[in-house]
């Protein structure tokens, strides 16, 4: 019985997510310490920071524990039960996996997480994050409030 092409189109979306959250993990640390040089409020919202440090806090706990990503894990349960073996496929597979999947021993993943990680420790520290209410658009930190 042949394969489902489903399986195949799943696990390309599940990739194509990984490749999202690794954009959001860097590209949001960019927007960050840009946003801030800028005066964009919005880069210290936090929701958006509190997202940043969740995704960086659980990519850094898997590499300290030695775990493999569950997205990465789900992905090739995915390829295998559409009957393909390993990368090599479609347009998709091959480039989004040669930017995600490079080959190098574990413990310099783990240290180049553990330093990101601590690069978004140090943004938080200083560039802390905000609530929106009663926030100037684009300023940060508030203006005082008016001498009485």
């Amino acid at each position: 019985m042949a394969a489902s092409p489903l399986y195949r189109l799943l696990a390309d979306a599940v990739l194509v997510l990984h490749l999202g959250v690794v954009v959001f993990v860097v590209g949001a640390l960019v927007l960050i310490v840009l946003g801030n040089r800028r005066g964009w409020g919005w880069v210290n919202g936090l929701g958006f920071r509190s997202a940043h440090l969740v995704a960086i806090g659980v990519v850094v706990v898997q590499s300290w524990l030695g775990a493999t990503c569950p997205l990465t894990t789900l992905e090739s349960w995915l390829r295998a039960q559409s009957g393909a073996a390993g990368y090599g496929g479609g347009f998709i597979e091959h480039w989004v996996s040669r930017l995600l999947f490079w080959d190098a021993p574990p413990w310099v993943f783990g240290l180049a997480y553990s330093a990101f990680g601590l690069l978004v420790a140090l943004a938080w520290w200083r560039f802390p994050p905000h609530r929106q209410t009663g926030l100037e658009p684009g300023r940060w930190p508030p203006a005082p409030p008016p001498a009485r």
